[in-house]
């Protein structure tokens, strides 16, 4: 397939500019593509998806971006959207002003496009060209902000029984050739070709324990079938999944039984249909399935500068390195760059690379507590250059550990006037010593200056604001339209961009000759 040229010639009698104009605000963000579409999405743009001169025309690049940013912006599906391009004229307007009559297309030419992007060497252009237009207009500035959001997975959380029997029917159905094989060693009556959970009394614990170790043990079975052979990679990555799932919620009963664990496995698998995602925790008591989007703002244009996203288990500070690559990359002395962040980027190994780095840190570190209002470790005072804690008390031991270093007060405590303040322990106070201990001591310290707490209360609630943009539509906004991190992570880059896009039209952006500005404030 061959690029379509986007169309220029108007005709002024079905032209939608002239009657969608005056219509909508100058500001919108429909407005701001109709005017700049041509020097936002340029053919040179896309260039690399397609062949050259090679099969038939494609509807124009141009056409299907303009729609994909309003898409995601409205939250539609892509079935919606090729409807609302064909019948509502604000679109064909946004698209350069497209004749009323211009006709529409498949809702597959949205697939292509996306699939075409996911194989490229720029998937998240569309995300990058708003950034290159920002910093074309003099918006990015040095200061950033950091947070997440949670992003709720596009499929069902299966439970034990259902992941090891669609991890089995998926090696079966990859398998190829070797399926007959594999059909051989299963022993369960049960040919794995429906999904769902297999026929049982559920009402019976005796019954539930023998479909369970009957599973596992045709799982096992498969995996040892398939031991030590060259596998495909479609089926190595099955086998994986099903020796995944296996291992992480099974064990091996007393009575010889394979059973399910009463535990909870680290990174737990919770779907072979998309086995990206994971449970999440925003807070203790907020749980939820899929992933997290990440986000690094810049607070005076209010503008997404990156995107990420993670299993829903990762941490926060995971990704804000890659967050802030290019910034940090081009930290300058005298106008280094200013880190927002709640308490989850207060980490000792982000701390130490910010200051190494020459930026400004305004992330909150989780302060010290002390049960019961006895002394926190703020109280006691830490020599980190003479090796020493001294408590309130006055006394002071040494700091002892390599890998994990602490120290103990022990006997010092039985007499001690403050013992009552500081601990209730049989062996006395000890303080652990975090291999960061300087930069999170330093960060809890300027948490109490009230100059760093007035500025960290004016930034940083900004980008709970346009997270709230952001997942304002539920559908493919709050609840993933795909499946897997990489499409979910691209879909995000096209939300923050349509998002971006929305900013900038508010700021009044035009271009003129390559070059941009913004309405004067």
């Amino acid at each position: 397939m061959s690029q379509g040229s986007t169309p220029r010639q108007a005709d002024l009698f079905r032209d939608t500019t002239s009657f969608v104009e005056p219509l909508v605000r100058p500001d919108s963000i429909h407005a701001l593509l109709a005017r700049e579409c041509h020097a936002l999405f340029p053919d040179a743009l896309f260039d690399d998806l397609f062949a050259a001169n090679v099969g038939r025309r494609s509807v124009p690049p141009l056409v299907v971006a303009v729609v994909m940013v309003l898409q995601r912006l409205e939250g539609l599906s892509d079935r919606e959207a090729v409807e609302r391009f064909t019948f509502d004229a604000r679109w064909k307007y946004a698209c350069g002003g497209l004749p009323f009559d211009a006709p529409g297309f498949a809702h597959t030419v949205l697939v292509d496009m996306r699939a075409r992007l996911a194989r490229s060497e720029r998937p998240e252009r569309i995300f990058e060209r708003t950034l290159e237009v920002a910093k074309g207009a003099g918006l990015l500035g040095v200061r950033r902000v950091l947070d997440s959001t949670p992003l709720y997975d596009a499929v069902a959380t299966m439970d034990t029984v259902t992941l090891v029997r669609s991890a089995i029917r998926g090696v079966l159905a990859v398998s190829g050739e070797r399926e007959p094989a594999l059909r051989a060693v299963l022993a369960r009556d049960d040919d794995y070709r429906s999904g769902g959970k297999p026929a049982a009394d559920w009402d019976d614990a005796e019954a539930r324990a023998a479909l369970v170790d009957a599973l596992a043990r045709d799982g096992d079975a498969v995996l040892t079938a398939l031991e030590g052979e060259p596998l495909a990679p479609p089926l190595a990555e099955a086998a994986t999944l099903l020796a995944t799932v296996l291992g992480q919620d099974l064990e091996g009963g007393p009575d010889g039984r394979i059973r399910i664990a009463r535990r909870v496995a680290h990174d737990r698998v919770i779907s072979t249909v998309d086995p990206d995602t994971r449970h999440g925790h925003k807070t203790e008591a907020r749980g939820f399935d899929g992933y997290k989007g990440h986000v690094a703002l810049d607070p005076d244009a209010e503008l997404v500068t990156a995107t990420a996203v993670t299993p829903g288990n990762a941490g926060d500070a995971s990704v804000a390195l890659g967050l802030l690559g290019t910034e940090l990359a081009e930290a300058a002395p005298a106008d280094p760059p200013v880190v927002y962040g709640d308490a989850a980027y207060g980490t000792g190994p982000l701390l130490e690379v910010l200051d190494a780095a020459g930026a400004v840190s305004r992330c909150k570190v989780q302060p010290a507590t002390g049960l019961g209002g006895r002394f926190t470790k703020d109280d006691f005072a830490i020599d980190l250059e003479a090796g020493a804690v001294t408590c309130p008390a006055g006394r002071t031991v040494p700091i002892r550990g390599r890998a994990e270093a602490y120290a103990q007060f022990g006997r010092a405590c039985l007499a001690c006037p403050l013992v009552e303040r500081c601990t209730t322990a049989p062996r006395g106070r000890t303080i652990q010593i975090s291999p960061h201990e300087a930069h999170l001591a330093a960060g809890r310290a300027a948490a109490r200056d009230p100059a760093w707490l007035a500025d960290y209360r004016a930034t940083r609630p900004k980008v709970e604001r346009k997270l709230a943009h952001l997942m304002r539509r539920r559908h493919g906004g709050r609840r993933a339209r795909v499946r897997g991190r990489l499409k979910v992570g691209a879909d995000f880059a096209l939300l923050a961009a349509a998002v971006n896009l929305a900013r900038l039209a508010r700021l009044g952006l035009t271009g003129s000759a390559g070059t941009w500005a913004v309405r004067p404030t």
